[in-house]
């Protein structure tokens, strides 16, 4: 008899552990939901890159300039953001849609800033590295040892469509990729068309449209890879929303509720059958 017990209880006990186990059935993601596909090879896939453009400093641009130097006075008189230092990030996420004021040095209409020290210095059709080491050479004339760093302050791109966070974020230099973009907006839903990411530009004061997809490594050698003064990136929606959007915390907690009930029940109604068979 005792044997006949202890043999129910393993029974049960065993049944226990397959059900729960039967509960964490992890599911695999979606092949549309995953980035940069690649092939089954036990070789490193092989990934073309290319280079960052050159952007060119323009009319109408406004430009946050630091200089450092051993002197607090020069310093804090050149400095127009009071000796704070530059944004280090590739690009800021909302500060060009915040409607606060700009602070910065601007390019006029004939290409010029206009800086305390050395006066009209024409920077338009400049590189930044190349405005960099003009302001340097000339700011060695009054300062010892000057160090100057240059950043975009009203450049900026756009984020429509289905990312977690769209609008309008600030583009501090030519080195901001797409992917830069897309993270900084919170990834894309997974309602996105991950294959289809439409890039609308202008170029010479003209719009184009390039396609771009995530799902493979090709947009790495894009010419749509870096974002651009003044792109918009729109995520298109698939035609039908047939992936489930992520629970939300009140469907968890209804869906568990369920499942340990329904647990319980089964539990329950195995135990009576076997304490029945056993006892």
């Amino acid at each position: 008899m005792a044997i006949r017990k202890l043999s129910g209880f393993l029974i049960i006990e065993c049944l226990i552990v397959l059900l729960l186990g039967s509960c964490a059935v992890v599911k695999p993601l979606p092949p549309e939901l995953e980035y940069f596909q690649t092939s089954d090879s036990i070789y490193p896939a092989q990934i073309k890159t290319i280079p960052p453009p050159v952007s060119r400093i323009q009319l109408k641009d406004i430009l946050g300039i630091m200089v450092s130097s051993s002197s607090k006075e020069y310093n804090d008189l050149l400095n127009l953001n009071n000796g704070s230092s530059l944004p280090q990030a590739t690009f800021a996420p909302g500060s060009a849609s915040s409607g606060a004021q700009v602070i910065g040095y601007p390019v006029d209409s004939l290409g010029y800033i206009t800086m305390p020290l050395i006066g009209k210095q024409k920077l338009a059709g400049l590189s930044i590295k190349e405005a960099e080491e003009k302001l340097q050479i000339e700011l060695e004339k009054s300062i010892k040892f000057p160090s100057v760093t240059i950043r975009y302050m009203n450049h900026k791109f756009t984020i429509l469509g289905e990312a977690s966070r769209v609008g309008t974020f600030g583009l501090l230099n030519d080195e901001t990729t797409l992917i830069d973009a897309i993270a900084g907006a919170g990834d894309l839903s997974m309602y996105a068309k991950r294959d289809s990411i439409k890039i609308i530009r202008t170029v010479n004061n003209r719009r184009e449209v390039g396609i771009v997809s995530l799902r493979g490594t090709d947009v790495f050698s894009s010419p749509y890879y870096y974002v651009r003064h003044d792109d918009i990136i729109y995520v298109e929606p698939k035609k039908t929303k047939t992936v489930p959007e992520p629970p939300t915390a009140g469907n968890m907690l209804i869906q568990r509720t369920v499942l340990y009930l329904g647990l319980i029940s089964t539990l329950a109604t195995v135990a009576t059958v076997l304490t029945r068979f056993f006892l």
